[in-house]
């Protein structure tokens, strides 16, 4: 049993290190579920990691107190894997447990209330639309870099006052965070790019707090001048996290929307032809082919058995959220777009679930209802510019993040040249 065991997880291992597993990583879950549901890995990071891939021990796991967020708990395997620079970043709400989360969550959705978010529905109505009068529409256009990324990136820049002529400076940073590397190159590289970061948001704060606007990042400053809500380092590490997860995530979620779309042209006309839709859309598509692809790090506090497998105090823990989202168990043929599928908002969980539950979904929701609407109605004949096959996915085995590394498309494909 044990020989079975370890060659089914070996097997996994070596699948999950494949161009091919990349592509399209869901045939190797859908095994994982079946055979190691449970699975222990050997990541490049080095550090030994359980992965849960069925959607019951998801949801349980995502809940489950014993599955810490607080890395400082961790603290040699998190330094083994992202090096010293990354602790002082971590001091936020993503990375706590209650009592803390429960008080930096609190400050968080106190600022960023629905009447916030609703109320920037013109502005991010006005990016895309800027942002579309730019695109070419007699050649190919990158739509990655030139709608997917700028669109969230400016409204989160725009919701956290921070100025125009500095974004792309911060993206340039937030870019080299996201790259997966764990050789000394890449912590190296991710060291001096969070090292930039942090003092350009304390600089950035220091500027806000001379001179407060309307702007989230405001908001968050006299929260920590009137009621002591925030530590100096928090307030930092919250601006960043708000940054970070504010505009990366989303940005994946619009360019795998748009690709599967426009691979199945079925279900884009429907679309198109009920726009009532829409907002069903939108959480089957987070369901069929989400941007997180497998949660942040947790940590067991205690031993704790999954399916008959032990996962030892103080090994880590990630949840596999496109997997659990692709389990038969949960979902009717789990591996077809359906647009028309009922109840799924309730139950997908590609903002996770349980206490970390994504704070910046509803804005997540709208910049995605925004952007797609936007998009086919302005360009209802948009296509693929090269063929399905050559679109190349973010590389590295079980990463965090599920995207693209780009988008060609001709939005006009009868004036492209």
């Amino acid at each position: 049993m044990t020989d079975v065991h370890e060659s089914s997880e070996a097997a996994a291992a070596a699948s999950a290190c494949t161009p091919e597993f990349r592509t399209n990583p869901h045939p190797v879950y859908a095994q994982l579920r079946e055979d190691t549901p449970v699975c222990p890995l050997l990541p490049p990071h080095g550090v030994e990691t359980y992965l849960i891939t069925r959607y019951d021990d998801a949801r349980a796991a995502l809940a489950d107190p014993r599955f810490s967020k607080d890395m400082y708990g961790a603290m040699d395997a998190y330094q083994r894997i992202f090096g010293d620079s990354s602790v002082a970043l971590d001091d936020n709400m993503l990375f706590s447990d209650p009592p803390k989360h429960t008080r930096l969550r609190r400050v968080v959705n106190g600022a960023l209330t629905p009447r916030r978010v609703e109320a920037l529905r013109p502005r991010v109505q006005e990016i895309a639309d800027g942002l579309l009068d730019r695109c070419s529409t007699t050649e190919p256009v990158d739509l990655l870099p030139s709608f997917a990324f700028p669109l969230p990136l400016n409204v989160i820049c725009e919701l956290l006052g921070v100025p125009e002529h500095e974004r792309e400076q911060a993206h340039t940073w937030s870019v080299t965070v996201a790259k997966t590397g764990f050789g000394p190159e890449a912590k190296k590289a991710l060291e001096e790019a969070e090292g930039n970061l942090r003092n350009y948001l304390v600089e950035l704060i220091a500027r806000k707090r001379r001179d407060p606007g309307e702007d989230l990042l405001s908001a968050l400053i006299t929260a920590q001048d009137q009621d002591g809500a925030l530590t100096d380092s928090e307030l930092v590490s919250t601006a960043w996290v708000l940054l970070f997860a504010g505009h990366k995530t989303t940005a994946y979620l619009i360019g795998n929307s748009v690709y599967h779309l426009l691979n199945q042209q079925d279900q884009l006309r429907m679309m198109k032809q009920d726009p009532s839709l829409f907002p069903q859309a939108i959480e089957e598509l987070l369901r069929y082919e989400g941007s997180v692809e497998n949660s942040t790090f947790r940590y067991a506090t205690e031993d704790v058995k999954m399916r008959n497998v032990l996962i030892p105090k103080g090994a880590l823990v990630q949840i596999a959220i496109s997997s659990a989202n692709r389990d038969p168990e949960a979902f009717a043929e789990p591996d077809r777009l359906d647009l028309m599928r009922e109840g799924v908002q309730s139950t997908h969980i590609a903002f996770g679930h349980g206490p970390h539950y994504c704070v910046g979904a509803p804005l997540a929701r709208l910049e995605m209802q925004i952007a797609l609407t936007t998009l086919f109605r302005r360009y209802p004949d948009i296509s693929l510019a090269v063929p399905p096959g050559d679109v190349q996915w973010l590389t590295v085995p079980f990463p965090a993040f599920r995207g693209l590394v780009e988008l060609p498309v001709s939005l006009e494909p009868g004036r492209t040249r």
